[in-house]
C-alpha cells in the first residue's frame, strides 16, 4: 500500500491530483470500511502531518476549527466550550474515548452518514466549510454541503480544510440530543441540535432546529423555525411546533429503528428542549 504523509495542504492536493487516493484523517471510519469490503485503492493520503489543519482559532466574531481537530480537541477547547456547547456535546457522544481521541470533525463530515453525530450541530450553527483546491479555496455553507445520501460538495481535486462558526448571540440556549440503542458507543436512531434565544417577554427571537438520522442527509426544519420565530413560548406554541417538526422529518425503517419511532422521538426531543 502506498501511504503518503504530506506536510502542507499544497502537498496533499498535489498528491491527490497525481494519485487519486482517498484522504485519511483519523481513519476511524475509512479503515473499518476497508477492512469490511477490501482496499478499493492502492494507497491513501494522510492529513495527520499538516499542523494547521488541527488548529482551533478564536477571532472577533467567529470560531475556526481545523478539519483534523479531533473530537477530544474540540471538547477540550475552552473557546469551543464557551461559544459552541452543542458541538461539544455532540463530540462527546462519538464512539468511545479512543475514537474521540482519534476521529476528526472533518472525517465525521466526509464520511457523510446521516447518523454522523456532529452533523446536526454543524447544521444548526449554520457553519461554513472551507474547501482547498489547486491554487484556490472556496466556502460552502453546511446547509448546502450534502446533495444526497453520502454525496458531498467536495470535488475530486479538493479537500476540506476547516469549519467556520459565527459566535452565537447573547442569551442563546443550545443543546444536542441523541437517542441510540444504548447510552454509549451507539449509532444514533435520532439526533438533534436546537438553538434558541427567548427575550424577556417570553418571545422567540431566534431559533434553529436540526436533525440527523431522519432523512438521507441531516436536515433543518424551516417551517417549524418560522412558526416559532417571534411567537410567545407557551404550551400551545410548543405543541404546534412538535406537530410541524414531525411533518418535516422524513425517516425510514432500517435495522436500527422504524420511521414511526424516529418521527415520534424527533418531536419528543424538541418538546424537551422547548420546555
Amino acid at each position: 500500500m502506498h501511504f503518503i504523509t504530506p506536510k502542507t495542504i499544497a502537498e496533499a492536493l498535489a498528491a491527490k491530483k497525481e494519485f487519486g487516493y482517498p484522504v485519511l484523517a483519523g481513519g476511524t471510519d475509512l479503515l473499518v470500511q476497508w477492512k469490511g469490503v477490501g482496499l478499493p485503492h492502492g494507497g491513501a493520503i494522510s492529513l495527520s502531518g499538516i499542523p494547521e489543519l488541527k488548529d482551533i482559532v478564536e477571532e472577533e466574531d467567529r470560531i475556526i476549527i481545523g478539519a483534523t481537530a479531533t473530537h477530544a480537541d474540540i471538547y477540550d477547547s475552552v473557546v469551543v466550550r464557551q461559544y459552541l456547547p452543542a458541538l461539544v456535546a455532540a463530540c462527546r457522544t462519538v464512539g468511545a474515548l479512543q475514537i474521540q481521541n482519534r476521529g476528526t470533525i472533518g472525517g465525521n463530515v466526509m464520511n457523510a452518514s446521516p447518523a454522523g453525530d456532529t452533523l446536526p450541530a454543524l447544521l444548526a450553527y449554520d457553519a461554513d466549510v472551507v474547501l482547498a483546491g489547486a491554487g484556490s479555496t472556496r466556502t460552502v455553507n453546511f446547509g448546502k454541503f450534502y446533495s444526497g445520501y453520502r454525496q458531498t460538495a467536495v470535488s475530486k481535486e479538493e479537500i476540506v480544510t476547516k469549519f467556520i462558526f459565527r459566535k452565537p448571540p447573547q442569551g442563546e440556549r443550545a443543546v444536542f440530543m441523541k437517542v441510540g440503542t444504548r447510552q454509549a458507543q451507539a449509532i444514533s436512531k435520532v439526533s438533534g441540535c436546537f438553538r434558541m434565544v427567548v427575550n424577556g417577554n417570553n418571545e422567540v427571537e431566534s431559533v434553529a432546529i436540526a436533525y440527523g438520522s431522519v432523512a438521507p442527509v441531516p436536515i433543518r426544519c424551516p417551517k417549524t423555525e418560522e412558526f416559532l420565530r417571534n411567537a410567545e413560548l407557551n404550551g400551545v406554541t410548543i405543541e404546534g411546533a412538535i406537530k410541524l417538526a414531525r411533518e418535516e422529518v422524513a425517516p425510514i425503517d432500517d435495522i436500527r429503528s422504524t420511521g414511526s419511532y424516529r418521527r415520534h422521538v424527533a418531536g419528543v426531543m424538541l418538546k424537551r428542549f422547548l420546555i
